[in-house]
């Protein structure tokens, strides 16, 4: 393998030294640090982000990776923008740790609030350089030349490419966030649905994917995992599997096991032989799956006061209304299992890994390796599935693991399906009371809202104990004391605190660092069950006064834009013209992501089967509001995404264990929605161009959820409150009533 590439010897192969000259002046002057926008705060220099090469074209580098959401689409056209370069000049290079700024993890719906913003401002700046030094090169001043197409032009018809501009010059500066963007009317892609690359190769099974790379001289590893949670390795017939066809290595590392083969199946087979020789002490035992709601309120946990805003004076309540929800565990069911390929040649690591954290991941790797963290490197590579802390990080480990043993090869590793579903870290459990005081008009005096939940997030953080096979070896890591992590909102919380006004409004959460089972973040983290909680409990408030779920959600809301989502969701659905059948029902649901991303909410119409309890969705609808919509067909399939994945959250999804282990180890014990289940879906995008931009692509499923209970309750009269609503759930449920 050779030696990485790294930053510095990146911008020197193509002849860029230092940047003598400064911007304009006025641009200047300051001189003290000032809080740059978006990510440009923790990478300030221009070169971080922006490079132009002699051929006119620009190398767009962002640390942010495309998890099929579409980010770097969207971040390209804003760069084409700001920049004054067509769409087609721009290539991007995202998540190399050798290469492009350091933006943290791509999670959360932070990529267009932070990474976007970053680029539209840097973009901005590098064009004025630009202007500036065209300006020199022809001895007036930057007034009146303009730019495009990477090309700059005086009145007096002289023009000048960047590239020319920029020949043996790289943009060694800070970027300052004083350089006016461009006006809206200027945009030529901003606003506009431009197709993304990445697609046509997807939809052609051109091979992009980690799962699907070959390189050559490529070898093969797979790991054995113990028999139960906890448990340690007492022996296994390490020789006997060395003699195995095909088999280059076998390794043994403390409670870790491994082998590596020339080809896949090789692989396979010689895993399952170790594994059948494999002899374990086994690890203290599961709690009992269906005792988990009682277990989260019994178990030992540190109070944190979300909220606390006690109602002073006024009247007392006339009326109390009280309810309790439970969300189960769940997995991220990726179509496809965690993979990733590594190879070690005796000084430097190169791991491609579809890791959405390849920054921390890379600092775990390397802590866990005992390596100094120059001398590893990740590459960001798509796969097929991601979002949130699934098992790719610990692929990339594993991967790097096995790499140690057979250095100057490159080892591709990929998960069975049974190992992907028995270990990878899942969505916690949660069970949410929530308590409401209302007036004699049935308005919300007092709201009580309490939640039990476990960790969510045990991401790598550069911390080798978060790692799984970290926790295994001989010299094992010891996993970090989880946190709650964040301000209110962020996890366990996340969205805990309702958007409605509240004259009293308190919120409590019961953190709880025991994890019999592993947990980490699950797309959303506590948004889904704590959105699905509140909306159903403000659904229920809404029929037991009597009120329409519409009216009743809009008079206890004082943000306009929030009863803007929620008025342009009922009116795309015909919330007023609706006609009741039977077994038919209609739900509403509404949140504004971690109350400060973007808004949405879901309309959606049911039909229950009384025979057997079966639910079918017939269509949905979801207004979204962004903010400055920068792709708006990508929003589109953001909100979409969400919304299927969250009716398969909602109607079938729960993971299940007995005493020892996970027992949903394929799609039949663990089933997710299919095509042929899927609804239209309707999405009506809200678009702010005045306002910033706001992440969207965990907005809709705290909603979607909680607008599917509402939905089955009004089509049977039965309130579905523990999650999922399975046929059995649902027909036990009917026949109770």
């Amino acid at each position: 393998m050779n030696a990485p590439t790294t930053r510095r010897e990146f911008l020197r192969t193509t002849g860029f030294v230092s940047l003598a000259f400064g911007i304009p002046l006025e641009l200047a002057r300051s001189q003290e640090p000032v809080r740059l926008p978006g990510d440009l705060q923790n990478n300030r220099m221009l070169s971080a982000w922006l490079r132009i090469d002699a051929d006119n074209s620009v190398t767009l580098m962002v640390g942010k990776v495309e998890l099929g959401q579409g980010i770097l689409t969207a971040v390209t056209q804003v760069c084409a923008d700001e920049l004054d370069v067509n769409f087609e000049q721009i290539k991007v290079i995202s998540g190399d740790t050798q290469l492009v700024p350091n933006e943290g993890v791509t999670a959360g719906s932070l990529s267009m609030p932070y990474c976007a913003t970053a680029v539209r401002h840097a973009s901005a700046e590098v064009r004025a350089i630009l202007l500036d030094l065209a300006a020199q090169k022809w001895g007036r001043k930057a007034e009146g030349l303009t730019a495009s197409a990477g090309v700059i032009k005086s009145p007096e018809g002289a023009s000048v490419r960047y590239g020319d501009l920029l020949i043996g010059q790289a943009l060694q500066r800070e970027a300052t966030g004083k350089v006016p963007l461009k006006a809206l009317n200027e945009h030529r892609y901003t606003g506009r649905s431009i197709p993304r690359p990445d697609i046509f190769h997807k939809v052609m099974g051109h091979a992009i994917f980690v799962q699907e790379m070959r390189l050559p001289g490529m070898l093969h590893g797979q790991v054995v995992r113990p028999t139960s949670q906890g448990a340690q390795l007492i022996q296994a017939d390490l020789e006997g599997t060395k003699r195995m066809p095909g088999v280059v290595a076998v390794v043994r590392d403390g409670s870790f096991l491994g082998v590596v083969a020339q080809r896949m199946e090789q692989a396979l087979a010689a895993a399952q032989a170790l594994a059948q020789s494999a002899q374990w002490k086994a690890g203290p035992p599961l709690p009992k799956q269906n005792e988990m709601n009682q277990w989260l309120r019994q178990a030992p946990s540190r109070l944190i006061e979300t909220r606390k805003q006690p109602r002073t004076g006024g009247p007392a309540a006339q009326k109390t209304v009280k309810a309790s929800y439970f969300r189960p565990y769940q997995m991220h069911a990726s179509i496809g299992t965690s993979a990733a390929i590594a190879q070690w040649d005796g000084d430097q690591l190169l791991v491609q890994t579809h890791s959405q954290s390849v920054f921390e991941t890379r600092q775990a790797i390397a802590g866990m390796l005992k390596m100094p963290l120059d001398k590893v490197r990740l590459q960001h590579v798509q796969g097929s599935g991601c979002y949130g802390h699934n098992f790719a990080d610990d692929a990339a480990a594993d991967a790097a693991l096995l790499a140690r043993a057979v250095p100057g090869k490159p080892i591709k590793l990929q998960y069975t399906r049974e190992q992907e579903h028995r270990w990878e870290p899942y969505g916690s459990a949660m069970a949410i009371d929530i308590e409401a005081g209302l007036n004699e008009q049935g308005d919300v005096l007092d709201w009580n809202l309490q939640i039990w939940s476990m960790p969510h997030s045990t991401r790598p953080q550069g911390q080798p104990g978060n790692l799984l096979s970290a926790k295994y070896l001989a010299q094992p890591f010891a996993q970090p004391l989880p946190g709650n992590l964040g301000p209110p909102n962020y996890a366990a919380d996340r969205n805990g605190i309702a958007l409605y006004d509240f004259p009293g409004h308190q919120v409590l959460t019961h953190f709880i660092t025991q994890m019999p089972l592993r947990v980490s973040s699950h797309r959303g983290l506590g948004a889904y069950a704590n959105v699905f909680s509140i909306e159903s409990f403000m659904d229920e408030l809404a029929h037991q006064t009597g009120a329409d779920p519409v009216a009743y959600r809009l008079r206890h809301l004082k943000d306009p834009r929030a009863k803007d989502a929620i008025t342009e969701a009922a009116r795309a659905f015909g919330w007023d013209q609706w006609q009741r059948r039977p077994g038919h029902g209609r739900g509403i649901a509404f949140a504004r992501y971690k109350n400060i991303a973007g808004y949405c909410a879901v309309a959606l119409e049911v039909v229950v089967n009384p025979a057997n309890g079966h639910v079918r969705v017939l269509r949905a609808v979801a207004s979204a509001d962004s903010g400055h919509i920068v792709n708006p067909d990508g929003v589109i399939n953001q909100i979409e995404g969400g919304l299927i994945q969250s009716l398969s959250w909602t109607l079938k999804e729960q993971v299940h264990f007995d005493e020892q282990q996970v027992v949903s180890t394929d799609w039949a014990s663990y089933p997710i929605l299919g095509f042929g289940e899927s609804p239209p879906v309707e999405v009506v995008l809200i678009n702010r161009p005045n306002a910033p931009f706001l992440g969207t692509g965990e907005a809709s499923q705290g909603p979607t959820g909680a607008a599917l209970a509402n939905a089955v309750f009004d089509a049977t009269g039965v309130r579905m409150r523990q999650l999922p609503l399975t046929p059995e759930r649902v027909l036990a449920a009917l026949k109770k009533a």
